[in-house]
This record gives C-alpha cells, sequence and structure tokens, in this order.
C-alpha cells in the first residue's frame, strides 16, 4: 500500500472554515465491495452541500478530486488514489421525504430505501432501485437502471456542486442520459434529487419489488466481494452471454473469478488484489473479442493508480 504526502495542513490552510472531516492516507479498501485498493490521499467528508461548495471553491484547478459513494460499482487501483476523494455521509446527504408525488433524496441515499420510500407513499415507477446496490449520486452519474427501468424515466431534477464551488441544479433533459452514463458538460458533484412517481396500488408495487428481489438474489452472487455488473451490454447483445460463449465462466486469476453463477459479475475469491481484479476484465474482453467480434466496455469505475506506479513516486 502506498502512503502519500499529506497534504491535510495545505488544504486547512486553504479552507480554514470548512467543517468536515479530512484523513490524510485514508485506507479504501474498507469502503468498496470489492474490498481492494489502496488510500486516498486525503478522505474529506464534507457537512452538508454548503460546506463542500465552500471547499471546492477553494482548491487550486490541478487538485485533483474525486468522488465516491458505497463503492458497489468500483474499482480502487492498489496504489491509491491521488488528490482528495470525497465521500459525502448519511447526515447531510441521506435524507428521503415525499411530497405529493414526488421524490426528493439525498446523494447518499440507498437506491434500494428511495425505492421504499415511494413504495410506502403508493407511488410505482421506481421499484427498479429496489434491486441496484448504489446510492442516489451513483445513479445520476450511470443513469443507474435494472429490470426494464433507468434514471432517466423518472428524474425530475438533479442538485450538484461544480468544480469550482457552484451549487447548480440539472433539468432530466440536461443530464443527457445515455445507456449507463449521463454528461452535464462539466464536472460536478450530485448532492441529490427529486424523483417523480406515479400513484399506484401498494400491493401492485410490493409484488413488483419483490419480483425485483427474488431475481436478484436467484441470478447475481450477491454474498460475494464484488462490484456488480462488469461489462455494459453492447447494442443488440447481452454481456453475460458473450462472456459465457468466450469460456470464460469461472476463469481465475490470482484471487479474482469470474462468476459461476452469473458471469458478467467478477469476485474477489478472498486474496485478490485490485490488479488481479482489473487483469481477469481484460483478459475477459480479450477472449470475447477473439471469439465474437464485439468489444466490451466496462461498466465499472477504475480509480487511482496501480502499485508499480505509486511506488516509482
Amino acid at each position: 500500500m502506498s502512503v502519500f504526502d499529506d497534504i491535510t495542513p495545505l488544504i486547512r490552510d486553504l479552507a480554514p472554515d470548512f467543517r468536515g472531516r479530512l484523513v490524510a492516507n485514508e485506507p479504501l479498501a474498507p469502503l468498496t465491495w470489492f474490498r481492494v485498493g489502496g488510500p486516498a490521499q486525503v478522505l474529506c467528508t464534507p457537512d452538508d452541500a454548503a460546506d463542500l461548495a465552500y471547499l471546492l471553491s477553494r482548491l487550486p484547478a490541478d487538485m485533483p478530486v474525486m468522488p465516491i459513494g458505497v463503492g458497489s460499482n468500483l474499482i480502487v487501483r492498489d496504489g491509491g488514489v491521488p488528490g482528495i476523494v470525497i465521500r459525502l455521509r448519511p447526515r447531510g446527504f441521506g435524507e428521503v421525504t415525499v411530497e405529493g408525488t414526488r421524490i426528493h433524496a439525498g446523494a447518499v441515499a440507498p437506491d434500494k430505501r428511495v425505492a421504499e420510500a415511494a413504495a410506502a407513499a403508493g407511488l410505482g415507477g421506481l421499484e427498479f432501485y429496489f434491486g441496484i446496490p448504489g446510492t442516489i449520486g451513483g445513479a445520476l452519474v450511470m443513469n443507474a437502471g435494472a429490470n426494464g427501468g433507468e434514471t432517466k424515466d423518472v428524474l425530475v431534477e438533479a442538485r450538484a456542486v461544480t468544480r469550482e464551488g457552484e451549487q447548480l441544479t440539472f433539468s432530466n433533459a440536461a443530464m443527457n442520459f445515455t445507456y449507463r452514463a449521463s454528461a452535464v458538460g462539466r464536472p460536478v458533484i450530485f448532492t441529490g434529487a427529486v424523483f417523480e412517481g406515479v400513484p399506484t396500488d401498494p400491493a401492485v408495487i410490493r409484488e413488483r419489488m419483490d419480483a425485483v428481489q427474488h431475481h436478484r438474489e436467484t441470478v447475481q452472487p450477491i454474498r460475494e466481494k464484488t462490484g456488480g455488473s462488469t461489462f455494459k451490454n453492447p447494442p443488440g447483445h447481452s454481456a453475460w452471454k458473450l462472456v459465457d460463449a468466450a469460456g470464460c465462466r469461472g476463469l481465475r486469476l490470482g484471487g479474482a473469478q469470474v462468476s459461476e453463477m452469473h458471469c458478467n459479475f467478477l469476485i474477489n475469491t478472498g486474496t485478490a488484489t485490485a490488479a488481479d481484479i482489473e487483469a481477469l476484465g481484460e483478459e475477459v474482453r480479450r477472449r470475447v473479442k477473439e471469439t465474437s467480434g464485439v468489444e466490451l466496455h466496462w461498466e465499472i469505475k477504475r480509480v487511482g493508480v496501480p502499485l508499480q506506479k505509486a511506488m516509482e513516486r
């Protein structure tokens, strides 16, 4: 594990009124579902959106800043992440409320909790969130979806803070949603969102959510150390079918393995490094390209620097 220079005193000098917490060289592996990776040079947890905006407004433009959620769709490389890693916390960014047919949610509210809040209010359309093991912030970044629904289908607007510290609101149209992606045209950290539900019989909503949960439990390795769906579905194809046809089901590299249950999931069998997992993913991509001619693209986000590069600093 690499150790970065401690820049927390510099940050405190630049932003003396910052109310949140700054920790140098904080391990990130415990904060990810894969449980691998190096430290953050600085792990930052702001108190609220105003605190985050203030901090970002005081930082030099060339200082790297990267937000993370619950780490369910993330590989942190073994050399760690230089610069500032922003981790929003439930107090300040996790509230979920319902007003009429609209659901207001902070960026770190779990997707599942938002689905449950909508269901309790008799609002349908958000059941697909019940099967996504992430947070609303991540859902906004990647247009998260499952079981036939996507974030773009239910979002009214999203709140965010820009890298310069401006607090902005983006309409659904301004999010420029595409398959598993959004693009607002500038670097932002999402802080919350508003969704629109449809009045629906609560029994119907519960039936849909039960179906989502049953599907997830029976076809996905949810009790393993995994990062969720690894590759995006190429147009006209299912990624898992391509991986299976390439003979990659159960394929191992070091402590990493392609899941036997669902071969679009990579798992840490207990001893994997981030390098093992990423290299296994690249080998799967190579084999799929070789056998089918289709190029798979990562859905899981890979961040940080390899251990060897970190050691050369």
